[in-house]
């Protein structure tokens, strides 16, 4: 039998919250002003969990290094933060997941690679900064993922060992940072996950189908 699980941190964007509209909608806003075709929803989505680097090389088919990528990056995250709140919502299938954890006294947390300057506003927002017990930003740590760090961090918030949380994300990077800091990892099949191997391939503990599948697995612990 696994160790108790005393706390579940949860990746942001594709897990806990759709904020693939108002992203794709930025990096539509950018190709628009450059007289270039929008491009569909479909076409973005699974770049999201890949931040600015994902949409903008989605877009624009560029990488860091090549020499226009700085400029777009940082004219596609201030489209962002003009519309970071248009349409991302908390997935409805969570709502009454986080209600469980919450009945049962379970404390969670947010572990995002996502900067404060976006994630603090989003969180508040949507309602989750006073139930949110961490929340821990791409720039909080020396390290974002798929380094331990964040994670570790968020662990030693919560007064608790590593080892005693869950962590929930949708991308291989979560899977990566999330073994590496001695959790139990989980993957958000709703989510994003990227454009990359499989999720089946990741190493993780669990693949969820749907939000309620978490309820199911912390209750075999």
């Amino acid at each position: 039998m696994r160790q108790r699980c005393d706390a579940v941190l949860f990746d942001l964007d594709g897990t806990l919250i759709d904020s693939a509209p108002d992203l794709a909608g930025a990096a539509n806003d950018l190709l628009a002003e450059r007289g270039l075709p929008r491009m569909p929803l479909e076409a973005l989505r699974p770049m999201v969990s890949a931040g600015a680097r994902g949409m903008v090389g989605a877009a624009f088919g560029v990488k860091p290094g090549d020499a226009q990528f700085e400029p777009l990056r940082e004219a596609f995250l201030a489209r962002y933060a003009q519309r970071m709140l248009q349409t991302t919502c908390v997935f409805d299938a969570i709502q009454p997941v986080l209600q469980a954890l919450e009945a049962a006294g379970l404390r969670w947390g947010i572990v995002t690679n996502k900067a404060t300057r976006f994630a603090e506003p989003i969180v508040e927002g949507l309602a989750l900064h006073r139930r949110a017990a961490a929340l821990v930003c791409g720039d909080t740590t020396a390290h974002a993922k798929p380094h331990p760090a964040p994670l570790l961090e968020a662990a030693r918030r919560l007064d608790l060992q590593a080892t005693r949380c869950a962590y929930v994300g949708d991308d291989l990077r979560d899977v990566t940072a999330g073994r590496a800091a001695g959790m139990a990892t989980l993957v958000a099949a709703w989510g994003y996950l990227g454009d990359g191997a499989p999720p089946h391939e990741w190493g993780a503990d669990a693949i969820l189908d749907t939000p309620a599948e978490l309820l199911n697995w912390l209750a075999m612990a």
